[in-house]
């Protein structure tokens, strides 16, 4: 197991797709893609249909470790649940834009987006917006609301995003996903929930000519990784493990 895996309950590595033209929606072009992952992948093999347009591959989720992919009309994503390795996880999404440019004409003009993101929950039971507040802290122009002697926070979700290039092309972006609701800061009944926090790296617009999908993904994959190890894991996930165990 990854030492992500020793950090929250949770760890998922993700690759998304998003295209300017449509993806082909004809039942053997799909088939064919989905077949091609499950000789590589042969624990997927759960194929359903999610909405009317969103097709999905995935393993057993039961045994707590698993992998996904899923086609939409205008965008291609693969995950990894729980993964042995970061290594591990990229080695998927780098097959499966290997194989898109073939089974689904995607080329590298057909690109608005490319992103990776890494993602960890954690289980809290009380309120999610304050143990965060306590971790990490407020900006400090926010302070005064956050410690008003007649509130309790009900929201907070900072988000922040970078740009890791002049252009703007590729950007950094580290949010937060809480799970507490007024009823329950009313009540004082909170069941236990997931806390997440997420940070992806996304570039935007078509590739250069020499470069592919699979090169790009392994670029944006480094930049998650190194982001996430010298400042997410120090500056946010060890803080917020921290005080979650203090309770």
């Amino acid at each position: 197991m990854s030492h992500y895996g020793t950090i929250g309950d949770d760890y998922y590595v993700n690759m998304n797709l998003a295209t300017e033209m449509e993806l082909p929606q004809n039942r053997e072009t799909l088939l064919h893609y989905f077949e091609q992952m499950r000789r590589r992948y042969p624990e997927l093999q759960h194929f359903y249909s999610r909405e009317k347009d969103e097709f999905v591959l995935e393993g057993d989720k039961d045994a707590g470790h698993y992998r996904w992919t899923s086609i939409e009309p205008r965008r291609i994503n693969s995950g990894a649940v729980n993964p042995e390795s970061f290594d591990d996880a990229v080695a998927q999404h780098r097959l499966v834009t290997e194989i898109v440019p073939y089974d689904l004409s995607v080329t590298s003009l057909d690109c608005e987006s490319l992103s990776v993101s890494i993602g960890f929950d954690f289980a809290y039971r009380g309120n999610h917006n304050a143990i965060l507040a306590k971790a990490i802290g407020v900006a400090p122009g926010l302070e005064a609301f956050a410690e008003h002697s007649r509130g309790t926070l009900l929201a907070n979700e900072p988000t922040i995003q970078i740009s890791l290039d002049e252009e703007c092309r590729t950007q950094c972006r580290i949010s937060f996903e809480t799970r507490t609701s007024a009823f329950q800061v009313r009540t004082g009944d909170y069941p236990e929930e997931q806390l997440s926090v997420y940070l992806t790296v996304r570039r935007y617009d078509s590739l250069p000519l020499e470069t592919t999908y699979s090169d790009e993904v392994e670029r944006l994959s480094g930049l998650c990784k190194e982001l996430t190890d010298e400042y997410l894991v120090p500056s946010v996930l060890q803080p917020l493990q921290e005080a979650i165990a203090i309770g």
